[in-house]
């Protein structure tokens, strides 16, 4: 059984992403990009189901992530943020500071339209008290 002979066809293939999450972390690392693509656009039905998918790869996901975030692609990285990253464990997003920082302090004027300084700004919070919690974070008390 060949992993990318289920990958999703269209934005309502429920079917290809059940069949996809039969398949073990390991095979499922393999398409990670692609898989990401689906989340470009947060309306698409199927869209929850894989970020449900993805967030079992859990670190494995931070370089993929990244890319998105890198993109500057507002929409996408909004969609990532608010659907993907929110989800994801405190210490995984850590792992993304530095990336959701540049975008609050140099963001494209895409993503000011977008509003991502609002969706960071609460992800940074919970990142800080999460640090709280366990002892302390200097460089997020800024």
């Amino acid at each position: 059984m060949e992993i990318r002979e289920y990958f999703p066809r269209d934005k309502s293939d429920f079917e290809a992403v059940r069949k996809l999450s039969e398949f073990s972390d390991v095979e499922l690392k393999v398409i990670i990009p692609m898989l990401m693509e689906w989340l470009q656009d947060g309306n698409w039905p199927i869209s929850k189901p894989i970020e449900d998918l993805l967030l079992r790869l859990g670190e494995d996901l931070i370089p993929h992530i990244k890319d998105v975030l890198q993109t500057h692609d507002s929409t996408w990285e909004y969609f990532v943020l608010v659907g993907l990253i929110d989800r994801l464990p405190v210490s995984h997003l850590n792992m993304l500071q530095t990336d959701l920082v540049r975008i609050l302090e140099s963001p494209t004027h895409d993503e000011i339209l977008e509003e991502l300084d609002e969706v960071i700004l609460e992800l940074l919070e919970k990142m800080k008290g999460d640090q709280r919690e366990i002892g302390g974070y200097g460089s997020l008390d800024t």
